[in-house]
């Protein structure tokens, strides 16, 4: 699978469950229940190497700032929605800085946005429907123990203000 079918299964998906993320992992496993399973393993590599390139301090703080706080766990399912957020509000939050989610990002409602643990399993669960088993190794590299970056003051308001100008103003003023 290449990096854009990639995108268009998560980009099609997003536009069918009109944002919902429950929904759109749901109609993801229906998609991806139609292709075989070779793609499928191949779609769950694309999702699991940008799943760990999204494990960043500086991600984990806009997290934060948007959610009004994010555990580990938390912060898990964030990076599950954001990419089903598609290629352009995932790259430009990891490429030029999570800040710029205070544009990328047109409406934010930490009740229903910023949680898509469900996205993270739509691959396992489409490849358990077509096979009957689990997803073999992916052959990545083990994801790293600590977040890339420097570690940021979550607690500390000012701090936060300081490093998430555009989304502190927009989500917390």
């Amino acid at each position: 699978m290449h990096e854009d079918e990639f995108w268009e299964l998560i980009d099609s998906s997003r536009a069918a469950a009109e944002g919902d993320p429950v929904d759109q992992a749901e109609l993801l496993v229906e998609r991806l229940v139609q292709l075989d399973p070779e793609t499928v393993t191949d779609f769950a590599r694309h999702f699991e190497a940008r799943y760990n390139r999204a494990y960043r301090w500086d991600l984990w703080g806009a997290a934060w700032v948007l959610l009004d706080g994010a555990s580990d766990d938390v912060f898990d399912a964030f990076r599950c929605w954001l990419i089903g957020q598609g290629r352009e509000v995932f790259e430009g939050a990891l490429h030029n800085d999570p800040d710029a989610l205070a544009e990328l990002l047109e409406d934010f409602d930490a009740e229903v946005d910023g949680d898509g643990e469900e996205l993270g399993y739509a691959a396992d669960e489409a490849y358990e429907q077509l096979i009957g088993s689990e997803l073999p190794e992916l052959g990545l590299p083990e994801p790293p123990e600590e977040p890339e970056g420097t570690p940021i003051d979550f607690e500390n308001d000012q701090v936060m203000a300081d490093r998430f100008p555009r989304l502190w103003a927009r989500f917390k003023a």
